[in-house]
C-alpha cells in the first residue's frame, strides 16, 4: 500500500508557537517526536518508506526533509512551489505514483498534524477500509462526534456496507443549533480529511470532477525533479479535495475511525489531550501560578508569574505573549491575520530557526546591522556561500571553528574571530565532537536570508 502525507497548512490558530514557515505538523507536544514524524512512523505500519510520499510547500520541504531524515531517509518530499489546497496536492502526488508504476495500489491520505494515540485501533480501521478500496470506492474515515463541534466539517452517511457505510453528502461547519441536531441524529460524522482508495479510482474520479487539474498532469515529470513547476502548478485551481471530488462522486464510502482522533486546530485542543494537574492546569516551561484552575500556560523562555485566573489560555515565545479566555481559542487566528496584515516578523519565523546543520537565534536587529548566535551541531557544515549586501564578523563562543575563505582554510579557537568581506566566498563548518557556537554580527543595506548564493552544499540546496 502506498501513503501521502499532506504537509502544508500555517496552524495559524496556534500562533504563536506556530509560524508561517515552522507550522504545527513540525511542532513536538510532548517534547519527542513532531506531529509529522508520528504521521510517517504511523503509516510505515502500511508502507515501506519509500511507499511514503509527503508533498509540502517548498519553503517547508528542507525542515521537512530534516525531520523524516532522521526516521528513516528512504522517504520522498514532493515540493509544491505555492499553496494550492488539497485538490492540487494529492492529485500531483498520485500522478508520480501513476508514474513510477502504482496506478492499481491503494493509497491511504493523511494530514500531517493529527494525533493519534491508540494505533492498534487506527490500523484496524484502514484494514477495513481498504476491504472498501479494493472495491473500487473512495474510503473516507469520519470520527463519531461526541459533542456539538462547530469547527470541523459534517459527513452524513445513509445504507450499510460490508465494511462501512455509503456517503449521502457532505456539510460544511455548522452553526451550534445546527451541530446539536446534527448529534442527535445519530446519522453524522466529522471529517477528519483521511482518505483511501485505488491510485486509479482517485485520478479516475478527479478526471471525470476536477478536469483542469487533471489535464495538467500529464505534464509533470517526477524523474527530473521533486519540486513541482510553478508555471504548471500555477494553472491548476486552488481548491480542496473534498469541494473538487468528495461532494461529487457517487463512490464515496465512509469508515468509522475506531481510534482516538485529535486534529489539534487550537490552543483548546491541546489542553484537552494534555495531563493536567490537581487544578486542572496544563503548565509548560518556567510556569508559577497560584489560585489558577483550568487553565494552559506555556513558557518557552522566560518566568511566567499568574494569580487568580480561570479557564485562560497564556503562551510566551521568544519573541511574542498571547493570551485569550479558553473558549475564545479557535479566534487566536484573528490576531494571527491581524498581526500578518501588519507585516509582523512574529507571523513568519521564530528567532530561533532550525535547519539541517543546527539552528541560529535572531538576538538583536537595527538599520544596517543583524546580530545572531549559530550553532552548528558535530559534524556539520553550511553551504559554501557568498552575499552580496552584508559582510559578516564571526566570534567563536563554544567549540573550534573551521572557516573556509576565497580558498584559504582557518581554524579558530574559542575567542578568537574572523572578517567574512562582502562577496567573499566562505563556509563555516563543525568537523569535530563538540557543538560550535559562534556570534555573527551582519553589517549591510540588505540582511534578508534569501542574500545568499550557494556553491556547494551537503543538503542539496544549491
Amino acid at each position: 500500500m502506498k501513503s501521502i502525507i499532506l504537509a502544508g497548512g500555517s496552524g495559524s490558530r496556534l500562533w504563536p508557537l506556530s509560524r508561517d514557515e515552522y507550522p504545527k505538523q513540525l511542532l513536538s507536544f510532548d517534547e519527542k517526536e513532531s506531529l509529522l514524524q508520528k504521521t510517517f512512523k504511523r503509516l510505515c505500519y502500511f508502507s515501506k518508506p519509500t511507499d511514503v510520499v509527503t508533498i509540502t510547500n517548498v519553503k517547508h520541504f528542507q525542515n521537512i526533509k530534516l525531520q523524516l531524515n532522521n526516521i528513516d531517509k528512504g522517504n520522498i518530499v514532493l515540493g509544491e512551489p505555492l499553496g494550492k489546497n488539497t485538490a492540487p496536492a494529492i492529485a500531483s502526488t498520485l500522478e508520480y505514483f501513476k508514474q513510477n508504476g502504482a496506478s492499481d495500489d491503494v493509497v491511504l491520505i493523511v494530514p500531517s498534524d493529527h494525533l493519534i494515540m491508540n494505533i492498534e485501533d487506527f490500523n484496524k480501521t484502514v484494514e477495513q477500509g481498504r476491504i472498501l478500496a479494493e472495491q473500487g470506492y473512495i474510503v473516507t474515515f469520519g470520527i463519531k462526534p461526541n459533542y456539538p463541534e462547530t469547527g470541523y466539517g459534517y459527513i452524513k452517511v445513509k445504507e450499510k456496507l460490508s465494511a462501512g457505510y455509503k456517503v449521502e453528502t457532505f456539510v460544511e461547519k455548522p452553526n451550534l443549533d445546527t451541530a446539536k441536531k446534527y448529534l442527535a441524529s445519530g446519522e453524522y460524522y466529522w471529517n477528519g480529511g483521511i482518505f483511501m482508495g485505488k491510485i486509479s479510482t482517485f485520478l479516475a474520479e478527479i478526471q471525470k470532477y476536477a478536469p483542469e487539474i487533471y489535464k495538467n498532469l500529464s505534464s509533470l515529470d517526477f524523474s527530473k525533479e521533486l519540486t513541482i513547476p510553478y508555471m504548471l502548478y500555477d494553472k491548476m485551481p486552488s481548491i480542496s479535495i473534498d469541494y473538487a471530488v468528495m461532494e461529487k462522486s457517487d463512490k464515496i464510502a465512509l469508515v468509522e475511525l475506531l481510534s482516538d482522533w485529535n486534529d489539534l486546530g487550537s490552543w483548546q485542543s491541546i489542553y484537552n489531550v494534555k495531563e493536567k494537574d490537581e487544578d486542572g492546569n496544563v503548565l509548560t516551561g518556567k510556569v508559577v501560578v497560584d489560585n489558577v484552575k483550568n487553565s494552559l500556560i506555556y513558557s518557552q523562555k522566560e518566568i511566567v508569574a499568574a494569580s487568580g485566573l480561570e479557564n485562560i489560555i497564556l503562551v510566551e515565545t521568544e519573541d511574542a505573549i498571547m493570551a485569550c479566555k479558553m473558549k475564545e481559542s479557535q479566534n487566536v487566528k484573528r490576531l494571527y491575520e491581524k498581526l500578518k496584515a501588519q507585516e509582523s516578523d512574529t507571523t513568519k519565523l521564530h528567532k530561533t530557526v532550525f535547519r539541517p546543520w543546527g539552528y541560529y537565534t535572531c538576538m538583536n536587529e537595527g538599520k544596517g546591522y543583524l546580530t545572531k548566535t549559530i550553532c552548528v551541531l558535530p559534524g556539520q557544515k553550511l553551504s559554501v556561500q557568498s552575499h552580496n549586501h552584508r559582510s559578516e564578523h564571526w566570534v567563536v563562543l563554544e567549540g573550534k571553528a573551521l572557516v573556509l575563505l576565497d580558498g584559504k582554510s582557518y581554524n579558530i579557537d574559542a575567542g578568537g574571530s574572523i572578517d567574512i568581506p562582502l562577496k567573499a566566498i566562505h563556509s563555516l563548518q563543525n568537523p569535530y565532537e563538540e557543538e560550535l557556537k559562534i556570534i555573527e554580527v551582519q553589517k549591510g543595506d540588505y540582511l534578508a536570508e534569501d542574500d545568499i548564493i550557494r556553491y556547494e552544499d551537503c543538503y542539496g540546496r544549491v
